[in-house]
């Protein structure tokens, strides 16, 4: 039974041989790139002048060549000018992530410094690692955006999809179970709590070319455990989304949604029917 098994899986590998990028590698990446950006993460490790810093960048440059070239011929132009685009978009990605990890300082009351936020914050990992893999989907790099979120996703529990559309001074407080689809556009300081879920109203393959995400304005907020769904659903700006809430339409600028739980007290002489889940 062994060898018959075994001869099954050769059967499979040998007529399905994906090339993609070495997976056991993206953590460490995602890791130094981030370590090399904010020295809140140095562990130990210091970049103290230019050419150190500009050292690490080229190694890392190596890095991302070598973790995308087993897809070479898939990647649009070249290997090297894939690598040479992403490290060029970095600028400005690093100075949204400043705008980024202040509004979640701010935000937050609990926060005590930058420093923090940075270092500790799982929301903010979230939105770095986000941030560095929608450049690559951009690029139209198959595979490895994806591998870059979903590292995330497993290290905080915050599910991004690298193609969504966000825009600066994102907060995500807490963080653990949002999901953000691959189609939803977020405007500017934005604020999701835990649980959120930006979805979309149909799986069907049929879709996978359209808008099946919502559209979040300016200057949202939304609570926990909420959930808005739909390509065409609009939050309108400087909106508030209460939690538990469920939203397939859209709503206008400056509203309140809030989700009204019913309170019922029970009588000591007439028993209801007890509401006995067991989780």
């Amino acid at each position: 039974m062994a060898d018959s098994f075994a001869d099954d899986i050769l059967a499979v590998r040998q007529a399905h041989s994906p090339v993609l990028p070495d997976r056991s590698r993206v953590p460490q990446f995602v890791e130094d790139l981030l370590e090399l950006l904010f020295p809140q993460i140095a562990s130990g490790r210091l970049y103290v002048t230019r050419d150190d810093i500009q050292g690490k960048l080229d190694l890392l440059a190596g890095d991302l060549g070598e973790i995308l070239a087993p897809q070479r011929d898939r990647i649009p132009g070249s290997l090297a000018e894939a690598v040479r685009q992403f490290f060029a978009s970095l600028p400005s990605i690093y100075a949204t992530l400043w705008l980024d990890a202040r509004a979640i300082h701010a935000g937050d009351p609990a926060s005590e410094s930058l420093d923090e936020v940075i270092a500790a914050y799982p929301g903010f990992f979230a939105v770095y690692t986000y941030r560095i893999a929608h450049a690559l989907f951009q690029q139209r790099i198959p595979v490895l955006p994806r591998l870059f979120t979903e590292y995330a996703h497993l290290r905080t529990g915050i599910d991004i999809h690298p193609g969504a559309r966000i825009g600066e001074r994102f907060c995500i407080d807490h963080g653990t179970g949002v999901v953000i689809g691959g189609t939803c556009e977020i405007g500017t300081a934005v604020k999701l709590y835990q649980g959120v879920s930006l979805g979309a109203l149909s799986v069907s393959k049929e879709m996978a070319g359209t808008k099946r995400h919502p559209t979040i304005e300016d200057n949202v907020v939304i609570y926990s455990n909420a959930t808005i769904l739909g390509g065409r659903t609009r939050i309108g700006h400087d909106s508030v989304v209460g939690g538990n809430v469920w939203l397939t339409d859209s709503v206008p600028a400056f509203s309140i949604v809030q989700h009204r739980s019913e309170v019922k007290v029970r009588s000591r002489q007439i028993e209801d029917h007890a509401i006995d889940f067991v989780i």
